[in-house]
């Protein structure tokens, strides 16, 4: 549970300016996570999430930009593992299915693992279609997410 929660966290940060843990607590629970502001709070040190400026003005909530030793990136990877169902290659296109409502989830994953020559990345609610330069480099991403599932 801990991990579909902190998953839920990175999709809502990554859609929504959340500028409070009283509002990320909201939206958890309306999405079905029961949450205290302890569990928040820890969360949010676990996922190392920073306080940035908003365009909107104040503060949001957002990931840091990390290094690969930082600890960070193995939480993405295991919210990755935790949340993909099943990968398939079409070309150049990797598609990525995952547990309902987590896609943009395990796409921010992707996108901060800062993968090479993945052009762009997009999420539904259940699925990630992933545009790779080639084939080939298609077909290697396949296989650094298969391995990633492991």
């Amino acid at each position: 549970m801990k991990l579909k929660r902190q998953a839920a966290i990175m999709q809502i940060i990554s859609q929504q300016d959340i500028k409070t843990q009283e509002e990320l607590s909201e939206i958890l629970a309306r999405m079905g996570f029961e949450t205290t502001q302890a569990t928040i709070s820890r969360d949010i040190k676990e996922l190392r999430l920073v306080k940035v400026n908003s365009i909107t003005g104040g503060y949001k909530y957002s990931a840091p930009a990390q290094s690969e030793d930082s600890g960070f990136l193995p939480r993405l990877r295991t919210i990755f593992k935790e949340c993909v169902l099943n990968i398939q290659q079409a070309q150049n296109l990797v598609v990525i299915n995952t547990i309902t409502g987590m896609a943009n989830a395990a796409a921010f994953a992707i996108d901060q693992l800062k993968i090479e020559n993945i052009i762009g990345t997009i999420a539904g609610d259940d699925t990630i279609l992933v545009i790779l330069a080639d084939n080939g480099h298609a077909s290697a991403f396949c296989d650094t997410a298969r391995k990633m599932l492991k």
